[in-house]
């Protein structure tokens, strides 16, 4: 099997995706724009062979690369990035050099463009909350006459809570639309909830393989734009009820052959329309692993090996390697620079020592909504996780 990995160096921890393919004796073959030297040597020793360009934003660049491994190597069975700016491309790749494992070119929109995927949820019978897509002053007027203040608009295309907004008066609404962004938009009615996220990787014929929910912050868009401290963990539990929503959006979407981050708030006000206190409703669907180290803090709450479950869903199409789960959590704990903290890094390395799994500085890339500093804990109920949590991001007063 020849396997094209697109952007392998990032987030640096993805070298396991690669590392776990090799041992499935698959050929897998990098392209990249970091230089050679600059990758892990796990990742080298995982690369049957590495293609650099100068800009993968240059399609043409991308096309020779996987032109060249196609003439060295032969039909290539499988394209993927797992990384959401690439999904794109990665679908015009596998289109344009007959790769059908995957999502093709017209098929991408589905799952990039949040008024289609609104769509899907609807006719799925899926509960999620009411869109408009920008258009006129007019028109959103309309709009929040039906649904009242406040409402959230944010890009059409886009990743995390970049460019997206909280609007609360007409004042606010007429600043945004003087200052209306130049790619579209669309305006969803505001939920009260926390957020939860169906992680699943999944098979060939849309059954999944693993899967796993993560507790997030209510707004990851507050914490970039307020610069709050960013804390979530995985969990080794899942309610039925949330596992049957997640099975029946995977169905919904027609996901096959993909590892999945599916995002629901979980009501904490009862919305008309939407559902009751502690009923979900579907947020957005992301067609690759959820960000940052999580895949790695699964592993960690779960101990197993997503990467490898996912290396053997490409490669087998089922799981080839057991393990047990031990149904632990695993929490993400950042600080930022700004702020002044009760606690020394010291301190707790020593309080949760044998508990610390990871705990680094983060990439300047990831700063705005992961912070600076990572404390990454193991933890075993969900009482210490909370602990852990509070005990790394308790601030001086």
């Amino acid at each position: 099997m020849n396997f094209v990995f697109i952007s392998p160096q990032f987030p640096h921890t993805y070298w396991n995706f690669c590392d776990r393919l090799r041992r499935n004796g698959v050929n897998v073959l990098g392209i990249g724009d970091a230089s050679y030297d600059s990758l892990e040597p796990q990742l080298q020793n995982a690369l049957t062979e590495y293609y650099r360009v100068d800009n993968m934003e240059d399609y043409s660049q991308m096309f020779r690369a996987v032109a060249f491994f196609s003439f060295k190597y032969g039909k290539i069975d499988w394209i993927e990035s797992n990384n959401e700016y690439w999904l794109e491309q990665d679908a015009r790749l596998r289109t344009d050099f007959h790769v059908t494992s995957g999502v093709m070119e017209d098929e991408i929109a589905f799952l990039k463009e949040k008024h289609l995927m609104k769509q899907i949820y609807i006719n799925a019978g899926i509960p999620t909350a009411k869109q408009h897509m920008v258009s006129t002053l007019e028109a959103a007027r309309a709009f929040i006459a039906e649904v009242g203040y406040p409402v959230i608009v944010k890009p059409d295309i886009g990743v995390g809570a970049n460019d997206t907004y909280k609007l609360k008066t007409d004042a606010e609404l007429e600043n945004f639309y003087a200052n209306l962004p130049s790619v579209p938009y669309v305006m969803e009615e505001f939920i009260e909830g926390n957020i939860r996220s169906y992680d699943a990787i999944i098979d060939a014929s849309g059954n999944p393989l693993f899967e796993n929910m993560t507790v997030w912050p209510p707004s990851i868009m507050d914490i970039v734009i307020e610069q709050k401290d960013l804390s979530y963990y995985t969990a080794g539990y899942m309610p039925e009820n949330f596992r049957e929503l997640g099975r029946k959006t995977v169905k919904a979407f027609g996901v096959k052959s993909r590892f999945v981050h599916l995002e629901y708030f979980q009501l904490t006000k009862a919305k008309k329309g939407v559902g009751e206190i502690g009923d979900y409703a579907a947020l957005e669907v992301n067609m690759r692993p959820a960000g940052g180290y999580t895949p790695d803090m699964m592993d960690f709450a779960h101990d197993l090996d997503v990467y490898q479950i996912w290396a053997d869903m490409c490669t087998f199409n089922e799981v080839k390697h057991e393990f047990t789960d031990s149904h632990g959590f695993c929490a993400y704990a950042g600080r930022r620079d700004i702020y002044q903290y009760v606690h020394t890094h010291e301190e707790i390395m020593e309080k949760y020592a044998g508990r610390i799994v990871m705990q680094e500085e983060m990439p300047p890339l990831n700063w705005p909504q992961m912070g600076r500093w990572m404390y990454t804990g193991k933890l075993r109920t969900e009482e210490e996780t909370l602990e852990f949590i509070r005990f790394v991001q308790e601030r001086v007063k």
